[in-house]
C-alpha cells in the first residue's frame, strides 16, 4: 500500500471521529429532555420536587397515589394540560398551556415511573420520603 493512501485513510477516520464528537453534544442539546430534565425545562420544579412537597405534591407522592391505576397516564396528562383543583389541598394547579400533549404524556409516564413499592429496599431514595394521600 502506498503511504499517501494510509495517511489519507487515517486523516479521514480522524475527521469522521472529530465531527461525531463535536456534533454529538449539539444533537443531545437539541433533543427533547426527558424525565427530570423535561420537568425542569417546563418549570414544573417551581412547584414540585421529586421527593418533597413544595407548593404542589412531590412527584413521588403523585406516583404513589396513581400506582396501579390503568388510566393514570391519561389522568395525569389531563391534570397537566387542564389544571386541577382540590385534589392535593387548597392550592390549585393551573393549566400548563406551554406544555404540549406529547410532553405532558412523557412527564406523566416519568412521574409514574417514580413509584416504589412499600417493600422496596429502605435504601431506595423514595423509601423514607412518602407523603400522605
Amino acid at each position: 500500500m502506498n503511504s499517501f493512501f494510509i495517511r489519507s485513510s487515517f486523516s479521514l477516520v480522524g475527521l469522521v471521529l472529530l465531527t461525531a464528537a463535536c456534533c454529538a453534544p449539539a444533537r443531545m442539546a437539541a433533543a427533547q429532555p426527558v424525565g427530570l430534565g423535561l420537568a425542569q425545562a417546563n418549570n414544573c420544579v417551581a412547584c414540585h420536587q421529586v421527593d418533597r412537597k413544595v407548593v404542589g405534591p412531590a412527584f413521588s407522592a403523585i406516583a404513589e397515589r396513581f400506582a396501579g391505576q390503568p388510566e393514570a397516564v391519561d389522568a395525569l396528562v389531563h391534570g397537566i394540560l387542564n389544571g386541577s383543583r382540590n385534589k392535593w389541598g387548597p392550592v390549585p394547579m393551573p393549566r400548563q398551556v406551554h406544555v404540549d400533549p406529547d410532553e405532558a404524556r412523557a412527564l406523566a409516564q416519568w412521574i409514574l415511573s417514580l413509584y416504589k413499592h412499600r417493600g422496596d429496599s429502605p435504601d431506595s431514595p423514595l423509601a423514607n420520603n412518602r407523603e400522605s394521600k
